[in-house]
């Protein structure tokens, strides 16, 4: 009978070995999109990060309160999990939620705040110049209502051609789309296992309800 106890037993060691797969997709999909995204940090891919650790270390705990049938792991692997679905629902929602607008402003917020060293990294990798303004080669500093950039004219950026760079597109227009696409992949994802975990909660509740056929009932008496 697939809803007898050692169906439940089996079926919770198995999401909960999926749980560590889907951890480690979390943690890789985000890491990803941060790394991507270079000009700034995107805060709500790290709750994404956040979460794929603690998924890790919560399904470790359900797997050994499943293969035991420990009363007291599997509470508490219960309402942990429970409070990750909450949190991981809502941090994906965000990523899904998050429009055109308030990416450009994290993006300003992350070129603002990193190095020119960085920024020049970032010009090198999409060969690009300046965050908004391309028109300049060389380097512009910050200034009031406008965002400066270090010299695009070096080896490294392929879109400069003998210290001119007509050919070169402002930095923002290659680095939206992979902000765009790091909170939507990420959002996606979150939002798709989190759904898993609430399984992961129903199925506990079934599974601690149940009695072990291995334990004779004489011994509770």
């Amino acid at each position: 009978m697939c809803g007898g106890f050692t169906c439940s037993r089996n079926a919770l060691t198995a999401l909960n070995i999926i749980y560590i797969v889907v951890a480690f997709v979390l943690i890789s999909v985000a890491v990803y999109g941060r790394a991507s995204s270079k000009v700034t940090d995107l805060p709500i891919v790290g709750g994404i990060i956040a979460c794929g650790v603690i998924l890790f270390v919560v399904s470790i705990v359900g797997l050994v309160g499943a293969l035991k049938h420990h009363q007291v792991m599997l509470f508490f692997y219960m309402l942990i999990l429970f409070m990750l679905f909450i949190v991981q629902f809502a941090v994906a929602c965000a990523c899904l939620a998050v429009n055109t607008d308030q990416q450009k402003q994290l993006a300003e917020t992350g070129w603002k705040s990193v190095p020119d060293s960085v920024r020049s990294d970032v010009q090198a990798t999409f060969t690009c110049c300046g965050f908004y303004n391309s028109s300049s080669p060389n380097a512009v500093p910050d200034s009031p209502g406008n965002l400066g950039h270090p010299a695009c004219n070096v080896k490294e950026n392929k879109c400069c051609v003998h210290d001119k760079c007509d050919n070169c597109q402002p930095c923002f227009g290659k680095v939206e789309a992979n902000i765009n696409k790091a909170f939507k992949t990420c959002g996606t994802i979150g939002l798709v296992f989190s759904f898993t975990e609430f399984l992961g909660v129903w199925l506990t509740v079934r599974y601690r309800n149940q009695k072990d056929p291995r334990v004779i009932s004489s011994a509770f008496l």
